[in-house]
């Protein structure tokens, strides 16, 4: 498995970032986007896998 240390740092930098220039409520709105997007590429994924088994 590849270490993820260095993503986890440009994760970590990139969120740093975002605050300095974004209020609460953008970043609410872009957090909640985030974890959709995450939730939905998830699903794609799974139904990729379920159709390869068929």
């Amino acid at each position: 498995m590849k270490n993820n240390c260095c993503n986890l740092y440009f994760l970590s930098t990139i969120a740093c970032r975002l605050s300095e220039c974004l209020d609460e409520n953008e970043l609410a709105i872009l957090s909640a986007n985030l974890t959709t997007l995450g939730y939905m590429i998830e699903s794609l994924q799974a139904q990729k896998s379920v159709c390869k088994e068929k």
